[in-house]
């Protein structure tokens, strides 16, 4: 299926639905539909791709829509990088028409290939023809960067048929009830961002946006639009539990909460389902290059596991659940043999969904499965932990040392806020463990710290180099920036 027949269908079925509420106001699937037809004739059919740049707004779903009916690849960028990154993939997207926003125009002018649209000038396009084509849904529909923290960002290419079996897969159309509501805080160019869109049209769901995240705007945002769906990484959520908590309450229309995008500390979650105790809480699992989410742990597994004595039903917290019916996960070694439940490897999936192809590069898939360089664990149950990504296991003495497994246990230490750990250059060890602590207080002792990691893991498991923080670097859809932090305490332990 094709993106295009989407905005249609959601026109078609109820036209003066409101599916997209900023802050210009309120827009129905007719007036989204419209503004999309009258957008691809100001793009043009010749377009091959359009570049997206700005923040959140009626303009996101309008530009991806307009892509869809000139059957070009929409590309959002990322407006958080530095002008000269910013340039240099918006040359990688060229040639290509780019909406951009007016405060940014100034950003990517003189880039060469791009031809400019103000979003301003988009939103009031003249009325236009439907085109009578429907594009092959084989062909891209969106590309999007990925961060590009330990090299040059890659360009995934998401077809028709990948976003659209994702959402068909799991979805009914025209299901959602006439009062719900999603708030979408992530940015554009993040595939939380783009699937948010493609499901709420098929849905019905009305998408309330947020121009940019801050928890107090993110808790207001609830409560004026009476927000019942949301989305947020980790980094959003305790933020927002500190808010709710100085106000003594808010988010009361929140009935369903999900969560992605990167490793959730367990007590950040526990604290959410103590605070929050009639909202579903979700855990989602998924890439870029799988179109989003592949493994869900669902709200009764999260109230089984909260209330749980069995430790082992009680970790299920720390897990992110099983694998969507629509596709197949594996785990395998590396020489690509199937593990058994409780061993560690790589996590394998396939399916309908699944692209795992570059722009310029092979694809990533083999007959079928895309190897994710994620690690990971099922156990006995079916439950797939995720362990984090194989580039960053510290390898000491030729044993295989996951970070997150130590950083779960100095989370649960009581003078520890934040941690990040990683290997670093040992010409006795190959690497040494070292750990990144922000304190919870001034009473962090570095040998106390040493010591209760010794009493809960082997000794080789213990951090030589420990430092400690005022803060540690995330992206802005919470991603810890570990091979920043790598790169910066090795350079200072070789001068």
């Amino acid at each position: 299926m094709h993106l295009s027949i989407l905005i249609q269908m959601a026109s078609g079925a109820d036209p003066d639905r409101v599916v997209v509420s900023d802050e210009g106001g309120d827009v129905t699937a007719g007036q989204l539909h419209e503004r999309a037809i009258a957008a691809a004739a100001l793009i043009g059919a010749d377009a091959e791709r359009v570049v997206f740049l700005g923040q959140n707004s009626r303009a996101v779903p309008i530009s991806l829509f307009a892509a869809a009916l000139c059957d070009a690849a929409f590309t959002p960028l990322n407006y958080r990088l530095v002008d000269t990154d910013l340039q240099r993939i918006a040359s990688r997207a060229a040639p290509a028409v780019a909406v951009v926003d007016d405060d940014m125009i100034g950003r990517v002018e003189g880039v060469e290939g791009l031809r400019i649209i103000p979003t301003s000038e988009l939103l009031v396009a003249p009325a236009a023809d439907e085109p009578e084509t429907i594009g092959d849904p084989d062909e891209t529909a969106v590309l999007l960067f990925t961060s590009g923290t330990t090299g040059e960002p890659k360009a995934a290419v998401l077809r028709h048929s990948h976003v659209m079996s994702y959402v068909m897969s799991t979805l009914e159309f025209g299901s959602a009830d006439p009062a719900e509501t999603g708030l979408v805080s992530v940015p554009p160019y993040h595939i939380a961002g783009i699937t948010a869109i493609i499901s709420s049209m098929f849905t019905g769901r009305r998408i309330a946006y947020l121009q940019s995240f801050t928890p107090e705007g993110w808790v207001d945002a609830v409560d004026t639009h009476g927000v019942t769906h949301a989305m947020v990484v980790p980094t959003m959520l305790g933020r927002v539990l500190d808010v709710i908590s100085e106000r003594g309450g808010g988010l009361t229309t929140l009935r369903h909460l999900s969560y992605g995008g990167g490793r959730m500390p367990v007590d950040v979650i526990e604290r959410a389902l103590g605070a929050l105790p009639t909202v579903d809480f979700v855990n989602a699992y998924g890439l870029t290059e799988t179109s989003s989410t592949i493994s869900v742990l669902a709200p009764d597994d999260h109230r089984t596991a909260i209330t749980a004595e069995d430790p082992s039903v009680r970790a299920r917290l720390g897990s992110v659940g099983k694998p969507s019916p629509a596709v197949e996960v594996s785990i395998r070694d590396d020489e690509g043999v199937v593990l058994p439940d409780g061993e560690s490897g790589e996590i394998w999936v396939r399916g309908e969904q699944v692209s795992g192809e570059y722009v310029g590069r092979e694809s990533g898939k083999d007959e079928g499965w895309f190897h994710t360089n994620d690690g990971g664990h099922f156990d006995e149950h079916g439950y797939l932990y995720v362990e984090g990504r194989l580039d960053d296991v510290i390898v000491r003495g030729g044993e295989n040392i996951s970070p997150g497994e130590i950083e779960d246990v100095l989370r649960s230490h009581p003078h520890v806020a934040d941690v990040a750990v990683f290997g670093i250059p040992s010409t006795e060890w190959g690497e040494a463990v070292a750990a990144v602590i922000v304190p919870a207080d001034d009473e962090l002792d570095e040998d106390d710290v040493r010591t209760f990691v010794r009493d809960r893991l082997r000794s080789t498991k213990v951090p030589e180099v420990v430092e400690v923080r005022e803060e540690l670097p995330y992206s802005e859809t919470g991603k810890l920036l570990r091979q920043v932090l790598k790169t910066e305490v090795a350079d200072s332990r070789s001068c």
